[in-house]
């Protein structure tokens, strides 16, 4: 029985943390929402394949300035006539040969090209860095602005529903007084119940607004739109008013800090470096080459002294007893096959020289290559100009369009204010009999408007200093 309890117990606990857990995973925060985005975006992932590519790149430049080593090793069958590798003559017969080497090159000097070429692709696997940082701070910005977004439709949202509940009491009065008859006119009820209407359709659109800007920052994430999650709340009620700096300072500042702008510039700078780099093919090239070989043929044989035999040779010389026939000595030999270490001792060779190559005619390939640089770095060029030109022109577009949301976010709090009291007083005038449901009505639909465009131009600040916190590169939440 104990046991029975025991396991009960451990299940209920299971239970327990598991709704927990399921709890927490519901709720979202910023950080987690820009984690996620971060970590599941295509274009940053592409960015970081890009940074392993130019990496490998500024790699192999710095390392094609070191010597290249080549082994060899090579097997040739002969039938029928050919040269024996040995003696260098014709010989008709089947012939196994075999060739090792060893090979070394250095390039001494080639107009600096290699030099440059290593230049030019650490600049580019530094833009390339720079692009991947400017992805991770676009996608952190569209996060954090469609999660303001959100929140500000969450809370125009509850602002309809508290506008709604509002027309339902009023509604549910009306219909008490005119039971009994005590509606000052005739159309009091059917007014509010039009104006309790148009409340259920601002909740209706107020739910659909949330819905949209959550799918929106679902599809950010990269990930299936859950409709049971929430996001953690943020403080949006304090505007710090004046944001301390003028455009021209943010856009200088950003001209320093943001990676996009980072990247276009080592880019050009490495488009200048490409340029050098392909004039220095236009220089002669000195190289400096070395190597040892060997090899092996079936073919080869030495001769081996047997012994020596006297061999007449038809001449005669005279002597006092007569005419006497001149013999010469001859050696006799056999022919051994040489082993193959033997060979391949005996016939190693090393050598070392040095190549000038001097560039005359090409077919102008080489000086095409420095036109195509040139052409290049001035594309690059204008892709720099042209990213500081819109950079200046969307940090004005934001600096003014976070001014005006602050001013009329002050605007808005003075009209609320009073349409607010003015609210208060025609619903005591109203429910005393003394004002038409069509005055209240409209003095209820001045309040509403002003509070739910108080809401936006909230958040309409907040979004718009984000932006301009991203141009100087301190992007926080």
């Amino acid at each position: 029985m104990s046991f029975i309890k025991y396991i009960l117990i451990l299940f209920l606990l299971l239970t327990c943390i598991r709704v927990n857990a399921q709890q927490q995973n519901n709720v979202l925060s910023l950080q987690e929402c820009v984690d996620i985005a971060i970590k599941n975006n295509l274009q940053v992932k592409q960015n970081g394949l890009s940074i392993s590519t130019d990496s490998i790149s500024y790699l192999q430049a710095k390392e094609n300035m070191l010597p290249s080593i080549n082994g060899l090793a090579e097997r040739t069958l002969n039938q029928g006539r050919g040269i024996n590798p040995i003696t260098n003559t014709y010989v008709d017969q089947s012939l196994t040969s075999d060739q090792y080497g060893l090979t070394a090159n250095l390039n001494l000097f080639n107009g600096l090209a290699y030099q440059n070429a290593v230049k030019q692709t650490r600049l580019a696997y530094q833009a390339g860095k720079m692009d991947f940082q400017s992805a991770k701070d676009q996608v952190t910005l569209n996060v954090i602005t469609t999660y303001l977004l959100v929140l500000d439709n969450e809370e125009q949202l509850d602002q309809t529903k508290s506008q709604l509940a509002v027309a339902n009491e009023q509604v549910e009065r009306s219909k008490i007084l005119e039971s009994q008859g005590a509606n000052k006119a005739a159309s009091d009820l059917y007014d509010l119940k039009g104006s309790e209407a148009g409340s259920q359709v601002a909740v209706v659109n107020a739910q659909n607004n949330v819905v949209s800007s959550l799918v929106t920052l679902f599809q950010l994430m990269n990930i299936p739109y859950n409709k049971d999650v929430t996001l953690q709340a943020l403080n949006a009620e304090d505007l710090a008013g004046d944001y301390g700096i003028n455009p021209d300072q943010v856009y200088q500042t950003a001209l320093q800090q943001l990676a996009s702008v980072k990247a276009v510039t080592l880019r050009r700078l490495s488009a200048e470096k490409g340029v050098k780099q392909a004039k220095g093919y236009l220089f002669p090239s000195l190289a400096l080459s070395g190597g040892v070989n060997t090899y092996y043929s079936s073919a080869g044989q030495k001769a081996v002294f047997v012994d020596s035999t006297s061999v007449p040779t038809g001449a005669y010389i005279n002597s006092p007893s007569g005419k006497q026939q001149v013999y010469s000595t001859g050696a006799n030999y056999s022919y051994q096959n040489i082993n193959y270490v033997s060979q391949l001792r005996n016939n190693y060779g090393t050598y070392v020289g040095l190549t000038l190559n001097i560039p005359i005619f090409n077919n102008r390939v080489k000086k095409n290559a420095v036109a195509l640089a040139k052409i290049t770095l001035l594309n690059n060029e204008y892709i720099e100009d042209n990213t500081k030109i819109q950079l200046q022109q969307s940090v004005e577009q934001a600096f003014y369009n976070m001014t005006s949301a602050y001013n009329k976010y002050q605007a808005l709090k003075d009209q609320v204010a009073a349409y607010s009291e003015s609210f208060r007083i025609s619903k005591i005038r109203y429910d005393s009999g003394v004002l038409t449901s069509v005055d209240y009505i409209i003095a209820k639909n001045n309040m509403d408007a002003a509070n739910l465009n108080l809401i936006s131009a909230r958040y309409d600040y907040f979004i718009y200093s984000k932006i301009l916190d991203y141009y100087q590169g301190k992007l926080s939440f």
